[in-house]
């Protein structure tokens, strides 16, 4: 069976700097799917995907919200043509109820020793327009190595730099964050992988930089530890979610390559100041992610909040705003309060005010959003502080015997046309 998977584009931060990282759903689903079929892949963030294509089925993989227009867009378009779509991916778990018009299955849940009933319930004419197994994690022993041979890797490189392989060591969270669908996709039990499958999956990735995409490593500090440990000899560079404030931790996860790590600020606390200091006296660079239009921020708190950046001298920020993505508690909250402004998907990018907030009009929030980015990058443009990063990693790489490959750019495409 040929089956066409898909992962749709979709409008990126207005201030961020544009680049695409190989995507990690889909080729955790394509782990999934029996060798014999053949899967051809298209990124649509870095190619186009063929219109006029048939193949036996078109299976289309969406992560974001913001990705669901164009997700369905497609599923409409192939439908038409005669073709059968399944949907699946964190965003069509989020919105379930609008894809069961766009598909002719959705799959919900963790894939891993599920698709093939998906596969052979097609091949005899009987496919469900429902596979619900959101309520049923599989046994976390039974993930396995990703399918990263349909990846088109050389597209993915950032002036002429390879980008990094995303990799998960665990699922789930034990943490309940108010903007964050986890709980409901994921559950609330921490769910950490065997270390020795982390590091085969590791081991068989043919990328010597990686990014944990973990929602946070922080949740088991033996593990943690273990783990880091473990990956040490395999030499990487490592990008991660937060890791443990712990000396121990700290100092394996250097050992182990880390060099970069997104971490949320909250505030301008003495708490985040240290946990700052105490990556970058480490040498690890320190990305900032940061949600402004909080119910507790008025206009000064996020102006407070920027020079505070600026004071502790983080290496990047990326700033997005409040958005009540469904199945989150902010939603269930501002649904309540009847203070979600519209539910137009392709705007929920987390680059747009789509809520009243509680301390000052919508318009000003998305004021005082452009503010951010503008005056935290005045000093010295994004571009230029990620590629001193770069370049400061490359150098990190060179002196602990790690190889790097150049790949050559591709000029940026447009976005193409929703059909």
């Amino acid at each position: 069976m040929r089956i066409r998977l898909i992962y749709p584009t979709w409008k990126k931060l207005e201030g961020q700097r544009e680049f695409h990282l190989p995507p990690h759903g889909p080729v955790v689903f394509a782990a999934a799917v029996p060798s014999d079929h053949e899967i051809l892949f298209t990124d649509e963030n870095v190619d186009e995907v063929d219109l006029e294509e048939r193949v036996d089925l078109v299976c289309i993989s969406m992560m974001l919200t913001a990705q669901t227009p164009r997700g369905f867009a497609l599923a409409d378009h192939f439908r038409a043509r005669g073709m059968t779509v399944v949907l699946g991916g964190i965003a069509t778990q989020l919105h379930a109820k609008e894809a069961h018009s766009h598909a002719d299955a959705v799959f919900i849940g963790e894939v891993e020793g599920r698709f093939e009933k998906v596969l052979a319930d097609f091949e005899a004419g009987k496919l469900a327009k429902v596979y619900d197994y959101l309520d049923a994690p599989v046994p976390i022993e039974s993930v396995g190595t990703a399918r990263r041979s349909i990846l088109h890797r050389e597209r993915y490189n950032y002036r002429g730099v390879q980008m990094v392989d995303l990799v998960h060591a665990s699922r789930g969270c034990r943490f309940n964050c108010p903007p964050c669908c986890v709980r409901y996709l994921g559950g609330r039990s921490f769910r950490p992988r065997p270390i020795d499958k982390v590091v085969a999956e590791v081991e068989a990735i043919p990328n010597n930089r990686l990014f944990f995409v973990d929602n946070s490593l922080a949740q088991d500090n033996q593990w943690e530890l273990d783990l880091f440990r473990a990956l040490a000899p395999l030499k990487r560079s490592i990008i991660s979610h937060p890791v443990e404030d712990d000396d121990k931790v700290l100092d394996a996860a250097v050992e182990a390559g880390l060099w970069w790590v997104y971490q949320a600020v909250f505030d301008t606390s003495d708490y985040i100041r240290r946990r700052i200091k105490r990556l970058k006296e480490r040498g690890v660079a320190v990305e900032g992610t940061i949600l402004l239009g909080l119910d507790e921020h008025d206009e000064d708190d996020i102006k407070r909040l920027v020079d505070f950046l600026l004071e502790v001298e983080l290496d990047l920020a990326e700033f997005t705003v409040l958005t009540p993505f469904p199945h989150t508690r902010v939603h269930d909250q501002l649904e309540e309060q009847g203070r979600i402004l519209h539910r137009d998907w392709d705007r929920y990018t987390a680059g747009e005010v789509v809520f009243q907030p509680a301390k000052m009009t919508a318009s000003r929030l998305q004021d005082l959003y452009h503010y951010a980015w503008e005056k935290f990058y005045e000093a010295e443009p994004q571009p230029v502080k990620m590629g001193r990063l770069i370049a400061e990693a490359m150098r990190r790489e060179a002196s602990r015997g790690v190889s790097h490959r150049f790949e050559p750019s591709r000029p940026k495409r447009s976005r193409p046309p929703a059909t």
